[in-house]
């Protein structure tokens, strides 16, 4: 694996702490800012409604840079919106700042997922995007209940500050590190060199790679990984309210909570990068029904401590696991759109993570109660494994194509 590509996945952790720290920190800044809880949750829907709008426009607004100076636009821009965000005492200051946030999140991100699939062998695209969602992954291991620490004992302006200041050393190594290539660059009698070489050179057209979404298997990918994220999200946005409310664990063990997740999603998206590119099955079907199982079993068990302990890790390592190896069949499944699938990959990552919010926020709204976000991602799992099974159905039938079970195993 190239070193620049866990350069990237340092910049991705960065990133990837803000998106998630929230976790900890929503009770905090709904206090301090005089908004209900589920008004605070909505800075994660926010960010993954501008990751989601963000991912296609700043990808296509970006198409022709330089890498390297792409990467460094969207970074810098992130840094400066979370010091704003630090200083702010206004509540629709601070979600605008999480949207534009997201907009260079989703930037980097589809620059950067490209990018890396990019500099590695065509079979290898799985295990480039799992190194760089290991920068989410350790986000929530470290980043995410470091932040939440920060907060607890300095308030949660501090996280800000921290964020901004993480991303500086990954701006130096985004310089460094990453090749200041275009799309264009390189020929294509190097084809793993950049995504381009797809096309043997030809300079990147959005209208020509925004037709790949037209092709039924991509968009049945999509959805899929959308649910399974909403899922993922919707029971990580609201687990600290889980945790103590219904768990009866003190404060004091949200950032091990979260920590523990962030085990689990590491341990998850190591096994997704290991087998996404040739048996992607072997993590889908599995471990999409131990996940509606597990969150099902989560919430009629949240009463028990110890329950809670271990289904936290258990959850953490089925999400990722099922979660990542569906981005990288994102990547499979846009063959012909080389410049821009890392934009498709990243807005279905983001779909689900503001709709998974959203839902479980409308459920306490609803006066369901705190388990009631566990019970919401167990049914979006649901309608994840319902509607690949449809798409698994009626695939024989379309064209009359056969079932490419070893590689894409229906999706």
């Amino acid at each position: 694996m190239p070193f620049a590509i866990y350069v990237l996945g340092l910049a991705v952790f960065a990133q990837a702490t803000s998106e998630f720290m929230l976790s900890g920190l929503i009770p905090d800044i709904a206090a301090e800012m005089h908004v209900s809880l589920s008004a605070a949750g909505a800075l994660t829907s926010a960010f993954a409604v501008g990751m989601i709008v963000g991912a296609p426009l700043m990808a296509v607004l970006s198409l022709r840079w330089p890498r390297r100076r792409a990467l460094l636009v969207f970074l810098t821009a992130f840094v400066v919106v979370h010091v704003i965000g630090a200083v702010t005492a206004d509540f629709p200051v601070l979600l605008a700042t999480r949207v534009v946030g997201a907009l260079a999140n989703a930037g980097f991100l589809a620059v950067g997922l490209t990018a890396a699939a990019g500099m590695v062998a065509p079979d290898a695209k799985g295990r480039a995007t799992s190194v760089l969602l290991t920068g989410t992954t350790l986000a929530c291991v470290a980043g995410v209940p470091a932040g939440a620490v920060l907060g607890q004992a300095y308030g949660w302006r501090a996280a800000f500050w921290a964020v901004a200041l993480i991303c500086l050393p990954a701006v130096l190594a985004v310089l460094r590190s990453v090749p200041d290539t275009t799309p264009a660059a390189t020929p294509a009698a190097t084809p793993a060199a950049t995504p381009a070489a797809t096309y043997g050179g030809v300079r990147p057209s959005a209208r020509r790679e925004l037709r790949a979404l037209r092709r039924p298997r991509l968009l049945v990918v999509l959805l899929v990984a959308a649910l399974v994220n909403a899922a993922t999200f919707c029971a990580f946005t609201y687990l600290a309210p889980v945790v103590t409310e219904v768990g009866g664990f003190s404060e004091g063990w949200v950032p091990v909570m979260l920590a523990l997740f962030g085990l689990g999603a590491f341990a998850g998206v190591t096994v997704g990068g290991r087998l996404s590119d040739t048996r992607p099955m072997w993590v889908l079907l599995p471990g999409g029904i131990a996940s509606l199982a597990g969150w099902g079993l989560f919430a009629a068990t949240a009463g028990s401590p110890a329950a809670v302990f271990v289904l936290v890790l258990v959850q953490g390592t089925l999400s990722f696991a099922v979660g990542s190896t569906l981005i990288a069949r994102v990547m499979y499944a846009a063959p012909d759109a080389p410049s821009l699938a890392g934009s498709f990959a990243t807005a279905a990552f983001n779909v689900g993570a503001a709709a998974g919010p959203a839902a479980g926020g409308l459920a306490l709204a609803a006066g369901l109660g705190f388990r009631s976000p566990l019970w919401v991602s167990a049914l979006l799992v649901a309608a994840a494994l319902v509607t690949a099974g449809l798409a698994w159905a009626v695939r024989p039938l379309r064209r009359g194509k056969p079932v490419d079970g070893r590689v894409s195993g229906g999706l």
